[in-house]
């Protein structure tokens, strides 16, 4: 998908520069939207050197009888976003994305994009809990701000006048302060009583074709520039497959017993893009299953096929999304998963059923 204006139906985000003014979606419904600028001239559309294609793919893992899946309606605000945006993709693997989730979304005067991924911790069946429902309200919230904040600094029109050049329309947002507002808005929505997530955000400037990035946890991205990764994420984790999460506990619950970290506790990257290079965010059911070298070369295959870049961003990710599957279950090879479990002590053959979700994109310079 080539990010272009892209509008929505999903109500915006009350915001004010640098802040972050939250409500639960339930209390919000079709609140009215102030701005923070109104000017009598229209807004500049300085000509964009970059621009990204993107691909997203999914696939739940296999259903359990024990598994807790209560998701959100479809006549909620949450539900209803969620449908719209796994309607815009190509997808065919799998409906839902299990207890994953993920966004892309265009900034603020098309200054970029921002997309994410999230891996709700399965761990709260045990207390009844979807995990489904934080990592989507979170993905959720991200988009709402990403879709009112700038790539990068706003863009002020040199011929306006010096009162309204003051009042800039939107703010600049990078990825760690999306999460923290995300986060908060999560704790605040009285529709998820409990949860946890992990999260990697990443916002594209299409004027500088720099990349942000913010994550925490083992969910991660890597990028592919000529058939090599220049970069790839560390997971985060407190021991092993216990990675770092955001969390919301019940107010029976008592914090300090379990693990819950904060958006401060992200790791933030930062590095300026080129033509041709490759992004892929995962949630962790690629990182355990999939080595490196065989998404690099999957990525490969695909770009040498042709078509469009739309086309090959969207094919990657399926690609890549099928191939997980595969190597999940197989019981006789190592795997990522297993490879860590022997690190440790611990014998564990073959891959690990799991949630898998991919988001793709490609860079391509337009001057």
């Amino acid at each position: 998908m080539n990010i272009g204006p892209w509008s929505s139906s999903v109500p915006r985000l009350l915001a004010q520069k640098g802040t972050c003014r939250l409500a639960s979606v339930s209390q919000r419904a079709n609140r009215p939207i102030t701005r923070t600028y109104s000017s009598t001239r229209p807004p500049i559309s300085p000509s964009r050197p970059y621009q990204f294609h993107f691909g997203a793919s999914w696939a739940a893992k296999p259903p359990e009888k024990l598994r807790i899946h209560v998701p959100f309606s479809s006549d909620t605000t949450v539900g209803r976003w969620r449908d719209e945006m796994l309607g815009k993709w190509k997808n065919a693997t799998s409906r839902d994305a299990g207890e994953d989730f993920f966004f892309v979304t265009e900034m603020q005067n098309s200054s970029g994009v921002s997309f994410g991924v999230a891996d709700g911790v399965g761990g709260w069946v045990d207390s009844g809990v979807d995990p489904s429902l934080f990592a989507q309200t979170l993905m959720y919230h991200a988009h709402r701000y990403s879709q009112l904040g700038w790539a990068g600094e706003p863009e002020i029109d040199p011929t306006q006048e010096y009162e309204e050049r003051e009042r800039v329309d939107g703010w600049e947002l990078t990825p760690y302060k999306c999460l923290e507002c995300a986060y908060h808005g999560v704790l605040r929505e009285r529709l998820v009583n409990a949860g946890s997530s992990t999260a990697c955000l990443i916002s594209l400037n299409a004027s500088s074709g720099v990349l942000r990035a913010a994550n925490l946890g083992d969910s991660g991205f890597l990028i592919i520039r000529s058939s090599s990764v220049i970069y790839r994420q560390p997971p985060q984790t407190h021991f092993f497959n216990c990675p770092y999460q955001l969390t919301k506990f019940p107010p029976n619950m008592v914090p300090s017993t379990h693990f819950a970290d904060q958006p401060n506790r992200a790791a933030q990257y930062e590095t300026k893009l080129r033509d041709g290079d490759i992004i892929i965010a995962f949630t962790d059911g690629l990182s355990d299953n999939v080595f490196t070298p065989d998404i690099v070369a999957i990525c490969s295959l695909v770009a040498r096929s042709g078509g469009s870049e739309d086309v090959q961003a969207q094919m990657m990710a399926n690609r890549i999304v099928e191939y997980a599957q595969v190597c999940m279950r197989e019981r006789k090879k190592m795997s990522p998963f297993s490879r860590e479990a022997l690190r440790e002590g611990l014998y564990y053959r073959g891959g690990k059923i799991d949630d898998v979700t991919v988001v793709t994109a490609i860079v391509r310079e337009t001057v």
